[in-house]
């Protein structure tokens, strides 16, 4: 018998790729995927309401700070009609003292009256007042009150030369200017040439004779 011949290997039909495995999501899957996305959301409101408590927490130290703040600065300037009043009472006292005759400033009642006086100046310290510069100081129009300018050619422009009244602030607030005297320099005046002498005039003279 005549054996049938077998097709060579080579040519045989190739074979179809085999189709990739799809694989089916099962219902602990889109458990698993239903969990995570509710994970994520829990997450997103927890750093959410982080942030919404940590602003209201600095929000509140901010309104504990403004409120302590007023509260000082209420009981600061609430004394400054007070302190206006009492600065003529320093002033007074000042001028006394400039007016004690020489020798007059050892006896008894006059050390007693410098003592109250500087009491006083103790206690309205105490509350915040203090006095304005002047000493080196220039001409501040937020701080000064020019009562008159001079020409000076030794200062600059807007050097203040004296103090007139003591001018006092409480805190960051003007009670009371300073009134001053304000110098407006110019320049000094250019040294002219010395006249000749007679005898010197009369020389030339008699040399051209």
């Amino acid at each position: 018998m005549v054996e049938e011949s077998k097709p060579n290997e080579a040519q045989q039909e190739p074979k179809e790729p085999a189709a990739p495995v799809v694989e089916e999501s099962t219902p602990m899957d889109a458990e698993k995927e239903a969990l995570r996305q509710e994970l994520e959301k829990a997450q997103a409101e927890a750093k959410d309401y982080l942030d919404q408590l940590l602003r209201a927490r600095a929000d509140y130290a901010n309104y504990k700070r403004r409120g302590e703040q007023d509260k000082k600065d209420l009981i600061r300037y609430g004394n400054a009609g007070l302190m206006t009043r009492l600065l003529p009472v320093l002033d007074d006292f000042e001028r006394a003292f400039l007016a004690v005759p020489e020798g007059l400033d050892k006896l008894t009642w006059v050390n007693g009256i410098a003592l109250i006086h500087r009491k006083m100046q103790i206690v309205m310290e105490a509350e915040g007042l203090e006095a304005i510069r002047t000493t080196g100081q220039k001409f501040d129009p937020s701080q000064h009150e020019a009562i008159t300018t001079e020409d000076r050619d030794d200062m600059e422009d807007g050097a203040i030369i004296a103090e007139a009244q003591k001018g006092y602030k409480l805190g960051d607030r003007v009670l009371r200017p300073t009134l001053v005297r304000v110098a407006r320099h110019v320049p000094k005046p250019e040294p002219s040439a010395a006249p000749e002498s007679k005898a010197e005039n009369q020389e030339t003279t008699d040399e051209h004779r």
